[in-house]
């Protein structure tokens, strides 16, 4: 197929060159992003999820996994996977085995949704978690259009919630994972300490920038003594106000934070776009990420609605390492191929983002060799 674009052959497009990123080499740039799709009945992995991944991937091609909750009180979307169990570990492993098979390099993102969620999802009924007890607002498009005000986090207990963080670390890699990626992004638990907007503390998890920060670097702390550091990357929306999470600088959040990891010595950092306010669509912003590229010393990944000619553009510009792409990469499950061609691409179903059928919008989008 001609290459519309004129850029000529695989090795002269920037998404399809190759990164060493540690001990892997990647074959391209083309991310997938970490995507709830709320096919794991009950918390647990199943194996319609083998042929889902295992359709995304390439030989050394990266994929990140769902996000992942790291215990039973992490839960806020139906049938949303964890890893706190033995069974749910062991569920794991033939998708990850599959993935393997073809080459390609899995990470899990670990995390918990905090306030985002009400009593019917929690253990023994009990209130969300949070740092606050500031009740979230409905949200419409969600399967909880209800939120139970939250209950605030007691110094003392903080470090259990650290400690779930790193004993799901653990299992992940135990599952096979090569990486995991600590969720700080959109506005659940981490992001809701991290954020003005959300966090009303008053104690050392509360306050200034670094107080803020606190809660999420320690988690990072408590991963990388588990794991190590080469296997922990970091999630982080600064720029967001997804579920009312927004803050009154995210600029400096962002720097501090992209200079706060590389204390840790983690891989990478995954930031989402500034032009990412909302989940819906992207909106005109002038702000940038470039602060944040420069001041990371490790690999720096970034997401936020980008196709081929901005992912190309990015890469050409050295605003990123690595591309991540969400539902362009569901809806395409050989989208790294697509772009090599220029094809045309499958344009996703909204309405079947989170339903509960493990074929229908799940892995019935068509590979380009169908379509011919």
């Amino acid at each position: 197929m001609e290459n519309k674009s004129g850029e000529g052959k695989q090795q002269h497009i920037p998404l399809l060159s190759p990164y060493k990123m540690g001990n892997f080499q990647l074959s391209h740039r083309v991310v997938l992003a970490p995507l709830t799709r709320q096919r794991s009945y009950g918390n647990v992995p199943q194996s319609h999820a083998i042929l889902y991944y295992s359709q995304r991937t390439t030989k050394g091609g990266l994929l990140i996994a769902e996000a992942t909750g790291v215990s039973d009180t992490a839960q806020g979307y139906t049938d949303t996977p964890g890893i706190w169990t033995r069974e749910q570990v062991e569920a794991w492993k033939p998708i990850v085995n599959a993935v393997h098979s073809k080459g390609g390099i899995f990470f899990c993102q670990i995390w918990h949704v905090g306030r985002v969620s009400n009593t019917g999802f929690q253990p023994n009924g009990q209130d969300p978690i949070s740092c606050t007890d500031k009740p979230l607002t409905p949200q419409i498009g969600l399967d909880v259009a209800e939120f139970t005000p939250p209950r605030r986090l007691t110094t003392d207990e903080i470090p259990h919630i650290v400690n779930d963080f790193r004993h799901a670390a653990r299992n992940a890699i135990e599952a096979g994972k090569n990486r995991i990626e600590i969720h700080g992004a959109h506005g659940y638990l981490i992001d809701q300490f991290m954020k003005d907007q959300v966090n009303d503390r008053t104690d050392q998890y509360g306050g200034s920038l670094e107080n803020r920060c606190r809660f999420a670097l320690e988690i990072v702390e408590a991963v990388v003594n588990e794991i190590e550091a080469d296997r922990v990357g970091f999630r982080l929306s600064s720029f967001a106000d997804y579920m009312e999470s927004g803050d009154s600088n995210p600029s400096a959040l962002g720097l501090y934070m992209a200079e706060s990891l590389n204390k840790y010595g983690i891989s990478y950092c995954h930031m989402v776009e500034p032009r990412m306010k909302t989940l819906a669509e992207k909106v005109e912003c002038p702000e940038s990420l470039v602060p944040m590229r420069k001041a990371f010393k490790g690999t720096f990944l970034v997401a936020g609605g980008y196709d081929r000619g901005d992912g190309n553009k990015a890469l050409l510009e050295d605003r990123t390492d690595l591309v991540v792409y969400g539902r362009l990469f569901f809806a395409n499950p050989d989208l790294p191929k697509r772009f090599e061609l220029d094809a045309p691409l499958n344009k996703y179903i909204r309405e079947t983002f989170y339903i509960s059928d493990h074929v229908v919008g799940y892995t019935d989008y068509p590979l380009l060799e169908t379509a011919a």
